[in-house]
């Protein structure tokens, strides 16, 4: 089920919530805006600062959803800023090197950028969420400590120049998998052509088939809407029994095209793009129960109990 609200407050619940993060707030303020009592709440993945865009806002048992929401594409547009790299890659960090990009072409960007694309490690800001024996990065950043994270395997599967205001800035569209830094490729782009580089500007506007709904606006997703990346299974009341007490069921129920069996995804990403993790969303009476993994060829295994439903 999906529902859209515009304006004023109300009372949040269980499911996954699409907001509009403008910039200039920090992602944990909207996630404090929406606790209540008793109700866990959580981010789906953090938009800086000065980032603007779709965040997604996980509540009650949804937030046991949050790890499944890593390998679906996410996509941003972003302003980068030639000549200038910060410390922690966007406009509002202190200036650490000052480059010439006055000869920057569109041919030597775009060849630039081409070993980015596909899989590869990278080195998270020292500003970034990433947690260091137990504190985030940020944290320690903002004492003045001295750090390097150790680099992490990271996704780009697409990048395309919108425009370009040379030598200043240009502007591009990136789709990712999750934990991709964009701070960080700005700042290895600016590296490896010599004249340093910064985010001036980042909107994320989707994540997997979910768009940003934009300003003062909020869109709620439950039931089949949840995670359609995934192919789906139905349950009876005897299989709800059996998982919640630990033991497997059966793939297939009953004959081909009974209700029993694995119905394919609703909603798939780009081709080429890498494939999600090998779960099935088991549904009892229209709300998402339990996330089924394969025990073997033929039985399946309870992996996330969602207690109650959503």
């Amino acid at each position: 089920m999906i529902t859209a609200s515009a304006g004023g407050a109300r009372a949040i619940t269980p499911g996954i919530h699409l907001l509009h993060k403008p910039p200039g707030v920090t992602s944990f303020s909207l996630v404090r805006a929406a606790m209540q009592p008793r109700l866990k709440v959580c981010h789906g993945g953090a938009l800086d600062p000065f980032a603007s865009g779709l965040l997604l806002l996980l509540v009650g048992e949804a937030t046991k959803l949050f790890d499944h929401l890593h390998d679906v594409p996410k996509a941003y547009e972003t302003m980068i800023r030639w000549g200038v790299e910060t410390d922690n890659g966007d406009p509002l960090g202190r200036v650490m090197f000052e480059g010439d990009a006055s000869t920057l072409s569109p041919d030597q960007i775009e060849a630039a950028m081409k070993p980015f694309i596909g899989w590869n490690d990278q080195i998270p800001p020292t500003t970034s969420n990433k947690r260091i024996a137990g504190e985030r990065a940020y944290v320690k950043a903002h004492r003045g400590e001295t750090f390097e994270l150790p680099p992490t395997r990271v996704y780009l599967h697409e990048a395309a120049w919108l425009d370009h205001d040379l030598p200043r800035a240009s502007r591009v569209r990136l789709v990712t998998r999750g934990g991709y830094y964009v701070r960080s490729l700005a700042r290895d782009l600016g590296r490896a052509l010599g004249c340093g580089a910064h985010l001036d500007a980042l909107r994320r506007t989707t994540i997997g088939p979910w768009n940003d709904p934009g300003p003062d606006r909020s869109i709620e997703i439950r039931g089949r809407d949840l995670l359609p990346w995934l192919p789906s299974r139905e349950l009876s009341d005897q299989e709800v029994g059996e998982l919640r007490g630990n033991r497997p069921i059966m793939r297939a129920a009953g004959p081909a095209g009974a209700a029993g069996n694995v119905a394919p995804p609703t909603w798939s990403p780009t081709p080429g793009f890498p494939p999600s993790a090998p779960l099935i969303r088991a549904f009892h009476r229209d709300r998402l129960a339990f996330l089924l993994a394969p025990a073997d060829a033929e039985k399946l295994i309870p992996k996330t109990a969602l207690r109650g439903g959503i």
